[in-house]
Order: structure tokens, then C-alpha cells, then sequence
């Protein structure tokens, strides 16, 4: 209950039903330790995902009213991939409010991406259910609002991968190969060092939790690397 009632306080919500909240943070490795327990947060995960699909829509739509629907698409897509989400939920706290088996948790459950992400919508979800939806659009604007300043400043929502394919395509007729050439960190902590190639040429290199988050810090090199060249 102690978790519950500061996780209340981080999220700066009144909570009705705290049965409910308790679901939201439960995980199913939980489940197996815990034969009483009889519901994880995957219903929520379900319902949150939903939700929150929706609120990010309905900000952007409102927000720039003279953005076309790729962009905005782009936009929410950043802002809902789940490294963003993961994001979310460790500044929130989430992640220690989180009801892990012993075994998940000892493996460094409270750091993999994919549950804190879940754990993330599973909250909105039970917002939703408790709260309402206006309550519920107001916390996440409050969260989304700087992450979409960060994404925009810092064109995060681009797509370097597809940009350098089209060059490469366009200047050596070829497709780009993505490769990891490192692994480093615990297995909960992860380092990806990938490397992006064109006819066993190398135009960049990138390091990020996860291949894909690696890749695209590749891309984006790449198309540094492209600017320069083009313009020399």
C-alpha cells in the first residue's frame, strides 16, 4: 500500500480504487509466486494502449493545425514507441512500484524496455478506468508535452534508416546492411554497437540499448557522413 500511495503522489492523481491500481503494477512472473493474486496488468496494458493511441492523436491534431498526417504520424509514433514509454514509467517511479516474481525481478526486470512500456499503459489504463478520460488526457499531456519538444529539437521522430536507403539506392544502386559488430553490459543493461554499410563501406556507427535503437544511431551518422560527401 506504501508503494501505491507515493506512486499517487508522483502521478499527481486522486485515486478511487487502488485494488485497480495494484493490478496495473503487477506483472505475470508475479502470478506464479502469489497463487492469491489472481490478475496481472495485460488487460490493462490492452486498454491503456488504447487510450493513450488516442489522447497522443487528439494533442498533435490540436496542437499544429497545419501539420500534414505524415508528420504528425511520425510525432506520435516517437512518442509512443517503448523506449519513450519505458522513459515515462522510470520518471514516474513505476518501475519500483512494480510487482515482479523473484526471479524476474533478480534479472533485472525492473530495467527490460518491453515491461516497463506494458507497466506504463497498464497505468494509463487503470486512469482511464478510475478517473476518466479527461483526468486521464490531462496527466498524459503533462508527460508528453516535453518529451515531444525533446523529439522535435532533436528530429527524433525522422526516419534516418529510410533516408539513407534512398540514398544508397540512388547513388550505388545498393541497400544498405545494418550489423552488430558489439554487445557490452549485464544482460538487463544491454549496449548494441551496430554499424551500417554499403558495398563493405562503413558510413556509420551507432550504440543504443537495443539493435534497433542502435541502428538508427547508425542511420543517423550515416546521413551526416552523406552531407559531408555531397557537398564536398
Amino acid at each position: 500500500m506504501e508503494d501505491l500511495l507515493a506512486l499517487e503522489d508522483r502521478l499527481g492523481v486522486e485515486v478511487n480504487d487502488y485494488a485497480l491500481f495494484g493490478t496495473a503494477l503487477t506483472h505475470r512472473s508475479y502470478l506464479n509466486e502469489h497463487p492469491t493474486v489472481t490478475q496481472d496488468n495485460e488487460r490493462l496494458e490492452y486498454l491503456g494502449d488504447a487510450v493513450l493511441d488516442l489522447i497522443v492523436a487528439d494533442y498533435l491534431y490540436n496542437k499544429f493545425a497545419n501539420m500534414n498526417e505524415g508528420e504528425m504520424t511520425a510525432l506520435r509514433a516517437a512518442l509512443v514507441r517503448a523506449e519513450s514509454l519505458a522513459g515515462f514509467a522510470q520518471n514516474l517511479g513505476i518501475d519500483e512500484a512494480l510487482r515482479l516474481g523473484f526471479g524476474e525481478a533478480e534479472n533485472g526486470g525492473r530495467k527490460r524496455i518491453p515491461t516497463l512500456c506494458a507497466a506504463f499503459e497498464s497505468v494509463v489504463g487503470a486512469l482511464y478506468l478510475d478517473t476518466g478520460f479527461a483526468k486521464t488526457k490531462e496527466f498524459v499531456e503533462k508527460i508528453i508535452a516535453p518529451a515531444l519538444e525533446h523529439i522535435q529539437e532533436n528530429a527524433l521522430h525522422k526516419d534516418p534508416r529510410s533516408e539513407f536507403q534512398m540514398w544508397a539506392q540512388a547513388k550505388f544502386n545498393s541497400t544498405p546492411r545494418y550489423q552488430v559488430v558489439d554487445v557490452d553490459g549485464p544482460d538487463h543493461a544491454k549496449k548494441f554497437t551496430v554499424q551500417v554499410t554499403v558495398d563493405d563501406h562503413v558510413w556509420g556507427e551507432g550504440v543504443g540499448r537495443s539493435k534497433q535503437l542502435a541502428a538508427h544511431a547508425a542511420a543517423q551518422e550515416a546521413m551526416t557522413e552523406v552531407g559531408q560527401e555531397a557537398f564536398a
